[in-house]
C-alpha cells in the first residue's frame, strides 16, 4: 500500500463513517479498485483508520455530551452487545465476511432498499425522545444490538443504530448524535484488539501509511459530520438508500 492509496482511502473512510451508507464497504471496495489485496495490513488499516474519523467526534463533542454522566453510561450499555459478540465473531468476521464481496454487495443492495422503504413508513412523533441523557437504559442496551448486526460488512455501524433508535422512539437527531457517540468505544475497541492481535508484525511503512490515513480521517469527518447533522433535521435518508443500490449494482457488475 502507498502513501496516495492511503490518503484516499482516508477520504473514504471521513466521508463514509457516519452516513448510513457502510464505511466498511466502501473501503473494501475502494481497495478492490485501488488493485490492492486484502492482505493482513490492508485489513488492519480498513478497521483502524475508523478511528480517525470516530476521534472527530470526541473532538466536536466533548463538552456537550462526553463529560455528562448520565450520556457516558448509556454509551457503555449499547457498547456492551458489540463488545461480546464483536469479541466472540472477531475471526469470522475478519477471515471471512471482510473477505467476501458478495456478502459486501449483498448487504449494501438489501440496506438500500431496506433504508427506503423504512423512511417511507416511519413517522416521527412529538413525544420521541429528543435528550440523550433521557433514552432509558433497555433502549440503550437495544439500539447496541442493532449495532451489532453492523459487524458484517455493507450493512453500515450508522445506519443499523439510527434505524434502530428510530423504531424505538427516538427522535433523528437524538439517535444521529447517540450514533456519534457510541462509535468511540467501539471503533476504540475494534482498532486496538485488532493492532494487538496483528499489528506487531508491521513494518514502520506500514506505521505511516497507517498515520497518513489515520490523519485525513479525522480531518474529512469533522466536514461530513457537521453536514450530517443539518441534513437529518430536514431530509430523509431515502437518498442514502438510493445510493447504496446503485453502487451495489454497479459493484456487482464489475466484481462479481
Amino acid at each position: 500500500m502507498g502513501y496516495i492509496h492511503s490518503l484516499i482511502l482516508g477520504i473514504v473512510e471521513g466521508l463514509s463513517e457516519f452516513l448510513p451508507i457502510s464505511s466498511t464497504a466502501h473501503l473494501i471496495l475502494s481497495s478492490k479498485l485501488l488493485g490492492l489485496s486484502q492482505t493482513d495490513f490492508v485489513k488492519t488499516f480498513e478497521i483502524s483508520i475508523q478511528l480517525g474519523a470516530i476521534l472527530a467526534v470526541v473532538w466536536l463533542y466533548w463538552k456537550k455530551f462526553l463529560i455528562k454522566y448520565e450520556v457516558l453510561k448509556r454509551i457503555v450499555i449499547a457498547f456492551l452487545p458489540t463488545a461480546v459478540l464483536g469479541l466472540l465473531a472477531y475471526k469470522i468476521v475478519k477471515n471471512y465476511l471482510l473477505e467476501s464481496y458478495q456478502i459486501i454487495i449483498g448487504a449494501l443492495f438489501l440496506g438500500g432498499i431496506f433504508l427506503i422503504v423504512f423512511d417511507l413508513l416511519h413517522k416521527e412523533k412529538e413525544k420521541d425522545t429528543q435528550a440523550i441523557s433521557k433514552i432509558p437504559f433497555s433502549k440503550c442496551f437495544l439500539i447496541g444490538i442493532f449495532q451489532s448486526i453492523a459487524m458484517i460488512p455493507g450493512v453500515s455501524r450508522a445506519g443499523a443504530t439510527i434505524v434502530g433508535g428510530l423504531i424505538l422512539g427516538l427522535s433523528r437527531k437524538t439517535i444521529v448524535e447517540f450514533s456519534f457517540l457510541l462509535a468511540i468505544p467501539t471503533m476504540l475497541a475494534a482498532t486496538g484488539y485488532d493492532l494487538l492481535k496483528s499489528g506487531l508484525s508491521f513494518s514502520g511503512e506500514n506505521f505511516i501509511a497507517l498515520g497518513i490515513g489515520f490523519v485525513v480521517a479525522f480531518l474529512v469527518a469533522l466536514i461530513t459530520i457537521k453536514f450530517f447533522i443539518k441534513y437529518v433535521q430536514n431530509n430523509n435518508f431515502i437518498l442514502f438508500g438510493i445510493y447504496r443500490i446503485i453502487i451495489s449494482i454497479i459493484f456487482f457488475l464489475w466484481v462479481i
